[in-house]
């Protein structure tokens, strides 16, 4: 029995230690997840199927079933989301075999189904905004968050290039930038200063990740849009239930009191 325990000890070390490392060194920026909002999760969407789809598969999920869930019309998704020539009704996987992710990225992309529920929104969040200059690593592109990524910085041209910032010059204030689309990104004290501009302010470009993490939230657990809402019927049907079982109680027992 004392042997087993041991193990568990040593196991529960080895894992956290291990998800320690690969959480990197970087900030983790908050982001405020809306997955009610229907036009963000439409521009989420827009950005996965354009910049994500290429390389990471959404395996568990169908065009079909995102476009019902977020109210996108066949035609439309026919036209401006599906590119590979594959079926409404087929699910969101890509071309891209095991072997050749592992050849030009050294390990295979990770299907993106549910990435948001093992690692969370506000750690794609941060992770999305924390590409650098690294002319040492093989894309010239590193990230802060999770050091050594093989994931080249394919949001580049929208956020511009950073650098790391000099110490002194982010241990200040904290500030806060509103984004549109269904979400608040918080932006801390920023360790980057940007290199090259890109098409994009900063503001835009956090609005633009809001809606693709809202999107990558959705994709983890579709059922919730409607399981909130059947949630908060199923309660107001077990309020007015106990009112009349109120009543019928005090009906079967005036003779009594």
């Amino acid at each position: 029995m004392k042997n087993i325990v041991k193990l568990i000890c040593v196991a529960a070390l080895v894992s956290s230690s291990s998800s320690w490392a690969a959480g990197g060194g970087g900030p983790l920026f908050t982001m405020h997840v809306d997955v009610h909002h229907q036009k963000s999760l439409q521009r989420g969407a827009k950005t996965f199927v354009n910049y994500c789809l290429s390389c990471h598969s959404a395996s568990f999920s169908r065009y079909n079933r995102v476009a019902a869930d977020l109210g996108i019309s066949e035609q439309n998704m026919r036209e401006n989301m599906i590119f590979t020539g594959r079926k409404f009704g087929d699910t969101m996987t890509v071309a891209l075999t095991v072997d050749q992710g592992k050849e030009w990225f050294g390990a295979p992309p990770p299907d993106l189904s549910v990435k948001a529920r093992a690692r969370g929104a506000n750690w794609i969040y941060s992770y999305l905004k924390s590409f650098y200059v690294d002319e040492s690593a093989i894309r010239g592109v590193n990230n802060l968050q999770f050091p050594g990524t093989s994931m080249p910085h394919v949001l580049w041209e929208y956020q511009g290039l950073q650098k790391l910032a000099a110490k002194d010059d982010h241990h200040g204030d904290m500030e806060k930038e509103d984004s549109h689309g269904g979400g608040h990104g918080d932006s801390h004290a920023s360790p980057f200063e940007i290199a090259v501009p890109g098409t994009l302010t900063p503001k835009e470009y956090d609005a633009m990740l809001v809606d693709l993490v809202n999107f990558l939230v959705y994709l983890g657990e579709p059922a919730q849009l409607k399981r909130q809402g059947i949630g908060v019927g199923v309660l107001f049907f077990l309020a007015a239930l106990g009112v009349l079982a109120y009543f019928m109680k005090r009906d079967y027992w005036k003779d009594i009191h």
